[in-house]
């Protein structure tokens, strides 16, 4: 298998409402979201496919999502325990959180 670290991307989608991570051009995995009302941001689950699992793909695309989302002045809402898990351990400059109030179990 060839190294494939530097064509790894993250773009967001918003027909599909998720964030995408690609390996060259296949779509290795996304995080999902959803708008409310109220214009935030909720991320109820995230995925890698399992070919692609052990790369680190998952943070890689919860990192991009979560910059994009503070450098667009939008708000998430984590549901998603992989993105819960990544915010409460990770500081993103500018990133607004309004954390559910009953978060799924991890």
């Amino acid at each position: 298998m060839t190294d494939t670290k530097d064509d790894v991307s993250v773009v967001r989608n918003d027909s599909a409402r998720r964030y995408e991570v690609r390996v060259g051009d296949v779509v290795a995995g996304f995080t999902m979201f959803r708008i409310d009302p109220q214009g935030r941001l909720h991320f109820p689950h995230t995925e890698v496919d399992p070919s692609f699992q052990g790369r680190g793909l998952a943070q890689k695309v919860i990192e991009e999502a979560m910059t994009d989302v503070a450098a667009r002045g939008e708000t998430v809402v984590p549901h998603c325990p992989v993105v819960s898990r990544y915010l409460r351990s990770h500081d993103v400059p500018g990133l607004t959180i309004e954390w559910p109030e009953h978060p799924q179990p991890e």
